[in-house]
């Protein structure tokens, strides 16, 4: 695929024209990677609309009335400051949530006759669209292009693939997180720490995307100084990848510093996490939630056996990035939003949908089945997409958060 051109941080209207010439001329290529890609999410979303029809559940209000989008919103009308008062005495502040999707929103929806509750949903269902297109960018650089369409479409058919057209962060941030890391593995250092400072803005799991640019800058830094290259010439010659590296956590960094201040405490925001129940324990939660499934006083073998295997599905496809040697950037994302989704303490259900926009772990799944024949890898594709559809049904029209 036709890689966006270099531009600079805050780009001229000459310099935006050039970003957006070879996306154009990219689109038709991507057009089979976003055509798998709806036809997956529009499975799920048949599914979830037959299932509500049966529940008398309204659909929408099922992908943007509810949970999280819900505080999105609030923050959407009235800014931050609101606090959830908890019967046992707990609060719950909104500072918890990073601004992007609630400033899009409260955009859209006072440009557009639209409420800030469709805008969320029109926000996630573009930034999923872009997210594909991402994926199907790096696939396709990494393995191919058919290895790029099938990633994308695997990416669609995750069971957390539901959340994808919610009023969520997920899309948002994995549209940004993949065309950083696209341009990090073409050399557009600057656009990638651009796109990693506004990811910085959208959801603290941009901090695995940081840690991504970070270590393939100093590969890239390290291999020159042990070619020989002095640091003085490094420096000069390696301007660009240098700012992007310093780009990258600015917003990250300025939306902690925001929260520190409110709180008056260099640790706001973790003291925030926390007040939500969710503090970093390196997974002992985890292994105390699986341990109760096993042998807790209410077990359940069967929930405690299928979680087992999936995380050892997680840990396998890690060691297949690994051992196929993808590019410093993928492994190291993939690595940190894993890690990320199971060092903390918080609600259990919510882990499997914080590891959605860790999509390169699809990759040692995808470039395989790019030699498959047409036919069986569509009926793969599509009978994996009829059991996640199926599972994002039922887990929406559920009663606990996703």
């Amino acid at each position: 695929m036709t890689a966006l051109s270099r531009t600079d941080p805050v780009p001229s209207p000459s310099t935006a024209r050039r970003l957006l010439r070879p996306l154009r001329a990219a689109a038709p290529a991507a057009a089979p990677a976003l055509a798998a890609y709806a036809a997956v999410r529009l499975t799920g979303l048949l599914l979830l609309c037959a299932g509500a029809a049966l529940a008398d559940e309204d659909p929408l209000h099922r992908l943007n009335g509810r949970w999280d989008s819900v505080w999105y919103q609030r923050i959407a009308r009235d800014g931050y400051g609101f606090e959830a008062r908890l019967p046992d005495g707990g609060v719950h502040p909104d500072l918890a949530f990073f601004p992007l999707l609630p400033a899009l929103e409260r955009s859209l929806a006072a440009a557009s006759p639209l409420g800030v509750a469709e805008a969320g949903l029109l926000v996630a269902w573009v930034s999923s669209f872009t997210a594909a297109w991402g994926v199907y960018a790096v696939g396709a650089h990494v393995a191919g292009h058919r290895a790029g369409v099938l990633l994308a479409a695997l990416w669609g058919a995750l069971p957390t693939g539901f959340v994808q057209w919610m009023a969520y962060t997920e899309s948002l941030f994995t549209a940004l997180a993949a065309w950083s890391l696209h341009a990090c593995l073409t050399g557009r250092w600057r656009t990638a720490g651009l796109l990693a400072a506004v990811a910085g803005l959208c959801r603290p799991t941009a901090a695995a995307l940081i840690a991504a640019l970070g270590a393939a800058g100093a590969a890239h830094l390290a291999a020159q100084v042990r070619g020989g290259a002095p640091v003085g010439t490094l420096l000069r010659r390696d301007r660009r990848l240098l700012t992007g590296l310093l780009l990258a956590p600015l917003g990250w960094f300025a939306y902690l510093a925001y929260v520190g201040v409110h709180e008056r405490s260099p640790f706001g925001y973790f003291r925030v996490q926390a007040a939500w129940g969710n503090q970093v324990d390196g997974g002992a939660a985890l292994a105390a939630f699986i341990g109760g499934l096993l042998t807790g006083p209410w077990p359940s073998p069967l929930g405690g056996a299928a979680l087992c295997a999936a995380l050892g599905l997680v840990g396998l496809l890690l060691w297949l990035c690994v051992r196929r040697r993808l590019q410093l950037a993928l492994v190291t994302y993939a690595c940190a939003v894993v890690a990320l989704s199971l060092v903390g303490s918080a609600y259990f259900g919510s882990r499997p949908r914080l590891m959605t926009p860790a999509f390169p772990l699809l990759l040692p799944l995808a470039a395989p089945m790019a030699h498959w024949p047409v036919r069986r890898a569509v009926a793969v594709v599509g009978a994996v997409a009829l059991v996640s559809g199926a599972y994002g049904a039922v887990a929406l029209l559920g009663n606990g958060p996703p």
